[in-house]
């Protein structure tokens, strides 16, 4: 039986099968991560909004007065601000007193003819003024607005609020950093053992007089292009896999931020591309330098 001939190996073509599935797999666990970083996002977010101060008022103010007040407050920059509502609402007395008696189930007013609460107004604080220290300047900045009788916030909760999402940060940030030096080792390594192959091409490449950015090229820009592809099919897995969840898992869908998806999903791409041209050129230049001996 005749032997068959050997096929003619191409300068750049080596086999990317086993660099697109390691490179997909690496990119799908790092965007996994990103999806959970996102939602950890959206999640401390509404956590956060929890974070109120309340501003009581003086007793018999006019109403003028009152809406004096109100303009004051929304025009600070404190004032958590959304699309479609604001972060200031407003307290008549004879409300804190429903509230009170249907909380407690007790009413104050048969034994008492003057009502005790006050009318007050409950701002909701942006993110970015939430450290005890910037709450205590606000608080400080209103107590001194005419109209204004006393002004708190629950500092323990604050504190225990910070706190704990500094520690959760911190661990967050520990498995980033381990996650992404794994990710970029098994990307090099991948690439490398791909690239083990066509060493001898290199040399041949190199002996005819071929330079080394014409040697580069074309296994850079096959490098690039798988790359970018896995991250593309690594952000397609993950986009189906939210979509499942939010129709699968009650809730899930108020932690969605869709634009931040989108942009984990761009990076992807990039850094796949990046990743896998970055690791090719150590890997090429690699089997530049080294002598024919090394090669074998």
């Amino acid at each position: 039986m005749a032997n068959q001939p050997r096929k003619k190996k191409i300068l750049g073509h080596f086999k990317f099968g086993s660099v697109l599935f390691s490179t997909t797999l690496s990119l799908f666990i790092v965007g996994l991560f990103g999806v959970i970083l996102i939602q950890a996002k959206s999640l401390t977010s509404m956590i956060r909004e929890n974070i109120e101060v309340q501003v009581f008022l003086d007793k018999n103010l006019e109403e003028e007065e009152i809406a004096s007040i109100k303009e004051n407050l929304e025009n600070r920059p404190f004032l958590l601000q959304k699309s479609d509502t604001t972060g200031l609402r407003f307290i008549s007395d004879e409300e804190a007193a429903a509230t009170f008696i249907e909380s407690t189930g007790e009413d104050f007013t048969k034994f008492l003819e003057d009502n005790p609460l006050r009318d007050s107004f409950v701002i909701t604080i942006a993110e970015e003024f939430q450290t005890s220290e910037q709450l205590d300047a606000i608080v400080s900045e209103l107590q001194s607005i005419e109209g204004i009788f006393e002004v708190s916030y629950m500092t323990d909760l604050v504190d225990s609020i910070n706190k704990n999402l500094l520690k959760v940060s911190l661990v967050l940030g520990g498995f980033i950093l381990i996650l992404i030096i794994t990710v970029i080792m098994l990307i090099n390594n991948t690439i490398r053992l791909a690239l083990f192959s066509q060493r001898f091409l290199i040399r041949s490449m190199q002996l005819v007089g071929a330079t080394r950015a014409f040697i580069r090229k074309p296994f850079l820009a096959r490098a690039w292009f798988f790359g970018m592809l896995a991250g593309a099919i690594a952000s397609m897995i993950l986009f189906g896999l939210v979509k499942y969840t939010q129709a699968n898992i009650e809730g899930f869908g108020l932690l969605h931020n869709e634009q931040m998806l989108f942009m984990l999903f761009a990076v992807l791409v990039a850094v796949g591309g990046v990743l896998s041209a970055l690791s090719t050129l150590r890997a090429v230049n690699k089997y530049l330098n080294m002598s024919l001996d090394e090669l074998y």
